[in-house]
C-alpha cells in the first residue's frame, strides 16, 4: 500500500500522542504562565558595522555615509562626504532583550540586523551602540566582533549564499548601564496571566496555590487572571515565594482545538478533539493535457509555394480516483486518527477533510488555519 511518506509521519505523531494516558501530563506553573514583574524590555539601538570586505553598503545608501561623517566628526577627523566609500560599512539595528532584573554589568547578548543594501555582514565589528528602551533613555551599549550563521559567496556568473547572511549576533555584546526602575520585592500583591485563558485551569491553580501556601491568598479575576495576595511572612522578601508557586505542578484543560498550516501542509491535532459518526470520501480526478506537433510536408510536384507546416495536435486523458464511502466515528484523537488513516490521507487531504468536517457539524474542535 503507497501512502505520502509525510502523511505516514504526521500520523504516526498523532497515533503516539492518542496512545498517551488519558489525563494531560502535569506542567510547572512558570512553563504555562508569566508572573508580574518577571518580564524583559526590549532594547534598540543605531550603529554601524565596519570592518566588511567589500560587502557593505553601496554608494546610494546616504544615510550611511552621513553616520560614518558624524562618527569620525564626533572623533576630530574632517573628511569631504564626497570623498567617503560605505562598502566595508553597513548601518544596522540593534536589539536586546532586557530582563527587568537586569543590574549595572549585566551582559545581554544582541541580534544585529543591516539597515541598508549591505549582502553580509560576515567578519564586521560593530561599534559602540547605546541601546534605548521605549523611554527614550540608555540602559546599556553593545559593541563587538559579529557571529554569521551562514556565508554568501558570489563570481561573475554564479553564487552561492546558506542562511542569512545580513543578520548577526553577538553573544553578551551589550552591557547593561542603568537597571529599570522597578522594585520587585515591594509588590502588596502578584498577578499571574496564563497563557491560554481557560476557566477550569485558572480554578485548578488557585486551588494548588491556596493548598500550598495554607490559606485563601489566590483568587481568579477571569479566565486567564490570577491575583495572589502576598503572604506577611514573605514581604519584602518574595523570592522564596516564587520559587514555591512557580514549580507547583498543574495540569491544563484547554478548549480541543485543530491548528492547520496550509502553506507547509502541517497538521496538529489536540488530545481531546471528538468526532461524531459521519461518512467520508475523498476521491482526486486527475487530468492531462498534453501538446504535440506533427509535421505536414507538401506532396511531390505540389504547386509552386506550398511549404511545410507544424500541424497541432492535443491529448487529453482524464483519471479519477473512485473511492466508497467510509464511516469514521472518534472518541478520542487515537479514533480520529485511525478513521483519516484508513482513508489514505496525505497532509493535504487532512486539511480539507477537516474543514468539510467542521462546517458539516462533525468535527467538535476549534478549527485554526494560520
Amino acid at each position: 500500500m503507497n501512502r505520502h511518506p509525510l502523511a505516514i509521519l504526521l500520523l504516526t505523531a498523532l497515533v503516539l500522542a492518542g496512545l498517551a494516558s488519558s489525563e494531560a501530563q502535569a506542567a510547572r506553573l512558570k512553563d504555562v504562565a508569566s508572573f508580574s514583574g518577571v518580564r524583559t524590555n526590549q532594547l534598540v539601538g543605531y550603529g554601524l558595522v565596519v570592518g566588511l570586505g567589500g560587502t557593505g553598503d553601496k554608494r546610494g545608501s546616504d544615510f550611511t555615509i552621513q553616520s560614518i561623517w558624524n562618527m569620525l566628526d564626533k572623533m576630530g577627523v574632517r573628511v569631504d562626504k564626497k570623498t567617503l566609500r560605505p562598502a566595508n560599512v553597513a548601518a544596522v539595528m540593534v536589539t536586546a532583550q532586557m530582563p527587568a532584573t537586569a543590574h549595572p554589568g549585566t551582559k545581554l547578548d544582541v541580534t544585529v540586523s543591516s539597515l541598508g543594501d549591505a549582502s553580509s555582514l560576515l567578519g564586521g565589528v560593530l561599534l559602540m551602540t547605546p541601546m534605548k528602551g521605549v523611554d527614550g533613555e540608555i540602559y546599556g551599549l553593545a559593541q563587538g566582533p559579529v557571529a554569521v550563521g551562514g556565508f554568501s559567496a558570489s563570481g561573475a556568473a554564479a553564487s552561492a549564499t546558506k542562511n542569512v547572511t545580513t543578520v548577526a549576533t553577538i553573544p553578551g555584546g551589550a552591557n547593561v548601564e542603568r537597571s529599570v526602575p522597578f522594585d520587585f520585592n515591594g509588590q502588596r500583591d502578584l498577578t499571574i496571566n496564563l497563557g491560554y485563558p481557560d476557566f477550569t485551569t485558572a480554578m485548578a491553580i488557585v486551588k494548588k496555590i491556596n493548598q500550598a501556601l495554607g490559606g485563601g491568598f489566590a483568587r481568579a479575576s477571569d479566565a486567564s487572571t490570577i491575583k495572589l495576595e502576598i503572604p506577611e511572612q514573605h514581604k519584602g522578601n518574595m523570592v522564596p515565594l516564587m520559587a514555591t508557586v512557580e514549580n507547583l505542578e498543574i495540569t491544563p484543560d484547554n478548549k480541543a482545538r485543530v491548528v492547520v498550516d496550509e502553506k507547509t501542509g502541517t497538521v496538529v491535532v489536540g488530545l481531546n478533539v471528538k468526532l461524531t459518526r459521519s461518512a467520508v470520501t475523498h476521491g482526486n480526478l486527475q487530468i492531462t493535457i498534453q501538446e504535440s506537433a506533427e509535421v505536414s510536408q507538401p506532396l511531390p510536384f505540389a504547386p509552386i509555394g506550398a511549404e511545410t507546416v507544424a500541424v497541432p495536435e492535443t491529448t487529453i486523458g482524464a483519471t479519477e480516483e473512485n473511492r466508497k464511502l467510509r464511516m469514521v466515528e472518534g472518541a478520542t484523537l487515537q479514533e480520529l486518527v485511525e478513521g483519516l488513516n484508513v482513508l489514505k490521507a496525505t497532509p493535504r487531504d487532512l486539511i480539507s477533510i477537516l474543514k468539510t468536517l467542521r462546517s458539516a457539524g462533525a468535527l467538535h474542535a476549534d478549527l485554526e488555519v494560520i
